[in-house]
């Protein structure tokens, strides 16, 4: 018998079953962190890009979060400064693919399988894992299968127009409260301009920019936001419900992700007029 959307939000909400790993990416000339279970084959993976001036470790709960529930999830610390480059952070982004897929990862040669690969991000680092899955969607051999954002912020170029070539599943998380990249001319534009038919746009309630990250950082002083535990908790049973269906093919989680979620209902456009 399926699980209720309830339940599987329940399930998600809780790490998973796997026991969590941490390694640097700077040993292979990448600086970044990545989160693995301690052991698997095959496994799918997820690059995540960083938010403006935020460091990685400001998502550790949500990457090792991911990687609990047997997904390898990769952030590279590059781009930190106050005028990053976007496209180079999406090419970063491409190349922390590279090396989880190519490098061997753990003490038991943890493998990750090159046909389940997806993208994230937060803020800008969301806009350029759009930029990042365009790329990658004009290559002659795409490898991205799924994008998810949270707050997403648009871009140099801009994201929304790079989301137009992009086919695979897109989710977005929007903050209610983002006065730093408000929904309408950020996620709405990017969700809105989408190429496929499989994307979905979610406003988080009492969310602002910051709220998916972690801990204390001086970038609070200059920009709206603070870290809020209830953003975190959505966007990690999101994020996981999402990457699980659409990398590994399951369908347990995919009635969650149909499903509106208190604090998280699904973005749905007007039918138009008869």
């Amino acid at each position: 018998m399926a699980s209720k959307p309830k339940q599987l939000l329940a399930e998600l909400t809780h790490p998973g079953p796997h026991e969590v790993l941490r390694g640097d990416l700077a040993l292979v000339g990448l600086p970044g962190v990545v989160y693995t279970p301690r052991a698997g084959l095959g496994l799918p993976a997820v690059a995540f890009g960083h938010g403006w001036l935020q460091p990685p470790d400001r998502y550790r709960q949500l990457l090792r979060h991911l990687a609990s529930w047997g997904i390898v999830a990769a952030a590279p610390a590059t781009q930190r400064g106050p005028l990053p480059s976007h496209r180079l952070l999406a090419a970063d982004l491409l190349t922390t693919l590279d090396v989880v897929t190519t490098v061997r990862l753990g003490p038991d040669g943890i493998s990750v399988d090159p046909a389940k690969l997806g993208l994230a991000g937060h803020s800008a680092g969301g806009g350029s894992a759009v930029l990042a899955a365009a790329q990658d969607a004009q290559s002659e051999k795409p490898r991205i299968k799924a994008v998810a954002t949270i707050t997403a912020a648009q871009t140099l170029p801009p994201a929304s127009e790079a989301a137009k070539t992009i086919t695979v599943p897109g989710l977005h998380l929007a903050a209610e409260e983002d006065l730093v990249a408000p929904s309408v001319a950020h996620a709405e534009a990017i969700a809105g301009a989408w190429g496929g038919d499989d994307v979905q746009l979610r406003f988080l309630g009492k969310a602002s920019h910051l709220g998916v990250t972690e801990g204390r950082h001086w970038s609070q002083l200059i920009m709206h936001g603070k870290p809020h535990r209830k953003t975190q908790q959505l966007t990690r049973a999101l994020f996981t419900a999402f990457f699980l269906t659409h990398l590994t093919g399951t369908d347990k989680y995919r009635p969650l992700l149909e499903a509106d979620v208190k604090r998280a209902p699904i973005e749905r456009e007007e039918e138009p007029a008869r």
